[in-house]
């Protein structure tokens, strides 16, 4: 493991030791709710990175859903994942840096995870273009970007942005199908999440 990827892991493991994790809303969020039960095709490959304890790969297996692949750099919410959802294949739990990973999935569901890593341009050209690298031709990137300012501080995540900055880094690889403020967010959230479909050019 390296040392970025080792800082990474002991983070969010401590995050989940000490219980902070004002992200986690306890089940699967509207938007990616209502847009996952709009997929027909059962057979996609689905990757979900950054997933924590991943209510939206829980919903997706309980639908029928079996090619979903769950993505964490932290071993905590896989464990506790397993717990909640004892049926789902260990094999498809995947304890590895989202960076550095290799493999080619139909469907990527984003939940804000691109606004979880430290925002330097080259974290989220490296983003973008691993996104890209992951898919297969045509896949889709789907989810939630959070819609609030970008502040100096480097340890106060999660770490925003807004619509033409995201587009900035994602056209480089993408076509956008729709990238609009989400209108059925969760209300803690109303108003400062982004939803998004981009298709891998």
């Amino acid at each position: 493991m390296n040392q970025n990827r080792s800082k990474e892991s002991e983070y969010w493991t401590q995050r989940y030791a000490e219980d902070r994790t004002g992200w986690d809303i306890g089940y699967v969020s509207t938007p990616i709710k209502e847009y996952i039960d709009q997929l027909s095709d059962r057979n996609l490959k689905i990757l979900i990175p950054g997933a924590g304890n991943a209510y939206e790969a829980e919903y997706l297996f309980k639908k029928g859903f079996k090619n979903v692949f769950v993505l964490d750099i932290s071993q905590t919410p896989l464990d506790t994942f397993i717990e909640r959802v004892p049926e789902f294949p260990k094999s498809q739990l995947l304890l590895d840096d989202f960076f550095t990973m290799t493999g080619s999935y139909d469907l990527i569901l984003e939940q804000t995870f691109f606004c979880s890593f430290i925002p330097t341009p080259e974290n989220r050209k490296a983003y973008v273009v691993q996104m890209a690298n992951l898919l297969k031709p045509y896949g889709k990137l789907v989810g939630l970007w959070f819609d609030i300012p970008l502040t100096g501080d480097m340890e106060k995540r999660p770490f925003g942005g807004d619509k033409e900055l995201y587009l900035s880094y994602l056209q480089t690889h993408f076509e956008t199908k729709t990238f609009e403020k989400s209108y059925n967010s969760i209300l803690p959230r109303q108003g400062n999440e982004l939803f998004g479909i981009f298709i891998k050019k």
